[in-house]
Parts: structure tokens; sequence; C-alpha cells
């Protein structure tokens, strides 16, 4: 098995995971209705890592880039 299967592998053991880990080992109450969610930390910090990302890159697009014949005098 080449270390690329090895990766997906492990990664699909670790979402399997989260999402049968709440069913096997049920701990206290969630606060909030959506903790209840199966994978809800993996969904969660996929949005927010998208986020960002759309957001630093629009923020670079319209605030800091420049046009080509800014420093030229």
């Amino acid at each position: 098995m080449t270390p690329k299967r090895w990766l997906y592998a492990v990664l699909v053991v670790f979402a399997v995971g989260e999402i049968a880990g709440p069913h096997l080992f049920p701990a206290d109450h969630a606060h909030f209705w959506f903790e209840d969610i199966p994978a809800w930390g993996s969904i969660y910090g996929l949005v927010s890592c998208l986020l960002i990302i759309i957001v630093s890159k629009l923020l670079g697009k319209l605030w800091l880039t420049r046009p080509e014949n800014y420093y030229d005098s």
C-alpha cells in the first residue's frame, strides 16, 4: 500500500470514529442542539477554514492588491 492510500485509510478511520464515537461513548448532554449533529466538530472546522480562505483571498484582491503601474512615476 502506498503512503497516500495509508493516509486516506487513516482519514476514513478518523471520520468514522468521529461519527460513531458519540454513539458508542455517550458524554454529557450538549449545550446547543447543533452539537448533537454527527461529526459537528469536523463540519465546523471545515466550514471555518473555508471561510478564512475565502475572506482572506477577497481581502487581498479587493483591498491589498495595487494596480500594475502603481509604483511607476
